[in-house]
């Protein structure tokens, strides 16, 4: 066993402990750490909130725990009436059952002791009076054995009553049922009042769902709007390339690098649920992936200078003759600082023919920029690189006839025309 231990775990506590780390990992594989962004529009601020594995556990138990809680209360409310009303009415039987027999106790009693009297003015007939003839003795006679044998059978009858088990115990029963009857109707005195709570409670969880919901999606389609302005000036060039913002935010959305982040769950909600939430749902995706849009596309100068020499036809320089410019070239001398205008990495670091020294940056969703005839590179190959960042210094290496920048866009190898991306608005 301690071979066993040793050899597998590094220690005692790890072989203890190392079922509860396997149920955490399940837990964190199932609820991952998420994080939500959310802008302040007025100052300008972004907030970005995390959600760790053990708060996204908790929450989910502590929603099942009232779903549970709630779903038992009402079973109990539910189940205690039917089981109210039924032990009223064994109530009510054992209390007319009871009525029933002491009116027959009562109605025996009487009729005994009017027979305990006739029977005592026949004796006092009998052994008083003188003048009794044989024939009113023997009547008197009969009529008190007739008498006695009533009173006799009425005397039976009530010892068999009060020794009967369905009626002796009557008191303790009926004792009993007003006691569970009193217990069940606090029980449900309590459970009404527990619901009216419940009931208020999720009234107040409801309000403040709304107006979270109302102020998220309007916050979402603020941001979304102004997003969207950003992206709008390069639609034309983005149509061209036969991309669409539709497509365009749902690959941004899946897209993961160290610097944009990882890809964006999309949220869906049960349809039987209110279409709201997954009316928020689908602004929350289109907001992110307007903002990571924002972020991948290389919009924005390279270097703060005027455009030399624009994208296409112009006559070549050391020919002469008409040929395809396929870049931008701006003006700048030598060590003039050139920057990344997006998040990115470095795929290319260094002499490219014609090109001379030059830098090419992966942005992702297809596209790249070119940063040519540079006199130094600061960055190397696989190197992240942020927006600002200073990849390089202007020269004129290369097929080159003086200190320039010449900068391309490319999509998906191709260079197209540039001048929208970084045209300022």
């Amino acid at each position: 066993m301690i071979n066993f231990i040793t050899r597998y775990f590094t220690s005692l506590w790890a072989f203890i402990t190392s079922p509860f780390r396997a149920i955490w990992r399940v837990i964190v594989r199932i609820f991952p750490p998420r994080q939500f962004t959310v802008m302040d529009t007025p100052r300008g601020n972004v907030y970005t909130y995390g959600q760790s594995s053990f708060w996204r556990f908790t929450r989910f138990c502590g929603k099942v725990g009232l779903i549970l809680w709630a779903t038992w209360s009402t079973y109990v409310f539910v189940y205690h009436r039917p089981l109210l009303q039924k032990r009223t009415q064994q109530l009510e039987e054992a209390r007319a059952t009871h009525t029933r027999h002491m009116s027959d106790l009562q109605t025996y009693l009487a009729k005994y002791n009017d027979l305990a009297r006739d029977l005592n003015i026949i004796d006092d007939k009998v052994l008083n009076s003188k003048d009794l003839k044989d024939e009113d003795k023997e009547k008197l006679m009969n009529s008190r054995i007739k008498t006695w044998g009533e009173l006799d059978f009425l005397r039976t009858r009530i010892s068999e009553m009060l020794r009967d088990e369905e009626f002796t115990p009557e008191y303790t029963k009926i004792s009993e049922l007003s006691a569970e009857y009193e217990l069940t109707r606090a029980e449900n005195d309590e459970l009404k009042r527990r619901n009216a709570q419940m009931v208020e409670t999720m009234s107040e969880i409801v309000d403040a769902d709304n107006v979270i919901v109302d102020t998220v999606s309007s916050l979402t389609r603020e941001h979304t709007d102004e997003l969207r302005q950003r992206i709008k000036q390069v639609n034309g060039t983005l149509i061209a390339l036969g991309l669409n913002e539709t497509t365009l935010m749902r690959n941004a959305n899946k897209y993961t690098n160290p610097l944009v982040g990882s890809a964006f769950s999309p949220i869906e909600f049960d349809k039987e649920l209110d279409e709201k939430y997954q009316k928020l749902a689908d602004g929350l995706e289109r907001w992110n992936g307007l903002k990571r849009l924002n972020e991948i596309l290389p919009i924005g100068k390279p270097v703060n200078s005027r455009v030399t020499s624009n994208y296409g036809t112009r006559k070549d320089p050391f020919t002469g003759k008409p040929k395809k410019h396929r870049g931008i070239d701006f003006a700048g001398k030598i060590g003039t600082e050139l920057m990344a205008v997006a998040p990115g990495r470095v795929v290319s670091a260094g002499e490219r023919v014609g090109y001379g020294t030059t830098v090419e940056i992966d942005h992702g969703l297809g596209f790249t920029t070119l940063y040519a005839h540079l006199s130094q590179i600061l960055v190397s190959r696989g190197d992240w690189v942020r927006p600002g960042t200073v990849i390089g210094l202007a020269g004129s290496s290369g097929r080159s006839t003086g200190p320039h920048l010449h900068y391309e866009i490319r999509y998906k190898g191709t260079p197209f025309d540039p001048t929208k991306f970084v045209k300022e608005e």
